[in-house]
């Protein structure tokens, strides 16, 4: 799983299925929806790209995408943003999520 950056968040989500961790080190939830995503991308990982932003480090792409409360996992297909998830979501919900844009 990519860490991305306010730097690199464009070119590291603008192709194809991705998933962004919106995340901090501080957030609980966030500490536990962090095992999941890490299980989808080994399962799904050759169809998506999965990566996390630290959005204590990354203010400006949280800003851009309006990122209010964490854990938010932000799906974009090529480069558009698709859907959002706001909080703590088990892994089924959103391995179901991914595979309507595949």
């Amino acid at each position: 799983m990519k860490e991305l950056t306010d730097q690199t968040f464009d070119s590291g989500t603008n192709t194809g299925v991705t998933l962004t961790d919106f995340w901090a080190t501080w957030c609980g939830p966030c500490r536990m929806q962090a095992p999941i995503v890490e299980q989808l991308d080994e399962e799904m990982g050759d169809k998506v790209s999965f990566s996390k932003v630290d959005v204590d480090q990354n203010t400006a792409t949280a800003s851009k995408f309006g990122i209010m409360s964490i854990p938010t996992l932000l799906i974009k297909k090529d480069g558009e943003v698709v859907d959002t998830l706001v909080g703590y979501h088990p892994k089924e919900q959103i391995q179901a999520k991914l595979e309507q844009y595949l």
